[in-house]
C-alpha cells in the first residue's frame, strides 16, 4: 500500500524504510541533517571537554557502580566531581580513583593520610560498606594512594540517575531496544 503525498512523490508504506526517505532527499536536505547531527555531537563535546576544564577533574561525572559505598551513595547515583590539585586530600573525604590495572574508577572514603615533610601526601581508602580497607584492590605491592590516583573528588550528587548507564551496561539487549524505540519515534514524528 502506497500513501499519496506531494504531487508526483510516493511515501514509503512503513515508517522504518530510512533508506527510502534518504534517496528521495535531495543533496542539500542530506548535508542539512548531517550538519545538524555533527553540531550535536560537536556541542555535547564541548560541554563535556568544558566542564573538564573548570573542574580540573578528567571525568567531572560519574556513576556509581556498586554498592561499597552505601549509605553515603547507592549504586546509579551520579556524582559531580572536581580535582583542584592545590586542594589537600583530608581524612574522611570521598575521592575517585584509579588503579594501575583496573579500567573503571573507584568510588571511596580516604581513611589514614600521612603527609611526609617534603610534601608528599599518601593516603588509604575504603568504602564505607566494606568490611577492610582498599589495599586489596591497589595493584600489587601497593598499600597507599597518591594524588596522580586521583580522578576527582565527590562535590554533589543526584540519587539514582545513572541507573540508566547501570542497566543499559548490564542488558546490552536493553540498550538496542532503547535506541530502536528511540529511532522509530524520530521516523514517526517525521512523518506528522
Amino acid at each position: 500500500m502506497v500513501r499519496a503525498g506531494v504531487v508526483g512523490t510516493q511515501l514509503p508504506t512503513s515508517s522504518l524504510d530510512i533508506f527510502g526517505d534518504l534517496r528521495k532527499m535531495n543533496k542539500r536536505q542530506l548535508y542539512y541533517q548531517v550538519l545538524n547531527f555533527a553540531m550535536i555531537v560537536s556541542s555535547a563535546l564541548m560541554i563535556w571537554k568544558g566542564l573538564i576544564v573548570l573542574t580540573g577533574s578528567e571525568s567531572p561525572i560519574v556513576v556509581v557502580l556498586s554498592g561499597s559505598m552505601e549509605p553515603a551513595f547507592h549504586r546509579g547515583d551520579l556524582l559531580f566531581l572536581t580535582n583542584f590539585r592545590e586542594d589537600p586530600i583530608r581524612a574522611g573525604e570521598i575521592v575517585v580513583f584509579k588503579v594501575e590495572g583496573r579500567d573503571i574508577p573507584i568510588v571511596h572514603r580516604v581513611i589514614k593520610v600521612h603527609e611526609k615533610d617534603n610534601g608528599d601526601i599518601k593516603f588509604l581508602t575504603k568504602g564505607d560498606n566494606n568490611e577492610v580497607d582498599d589495599r586489596g584492590l591497589y595493584k600489587e605491592g601497593q598499600n597507599w594512594l597518591e594524588k596522580k590516583d586521583v580522578v576527582g573528588r565527590a562535590r554533589g550528587f543526584l540519587p539514582y540517575v545513572g541507573m540508566v548507564t547501570i542497566i543499559m551496561n548490564d542488558y546490552p539487549k536493553f540498550k538496542y531496544a532503547l535506541l530502536a524505540v528511540m529511532g522509530a519515534y524520530v521516523l514517526l514524528k517525521r512523518e506528522s
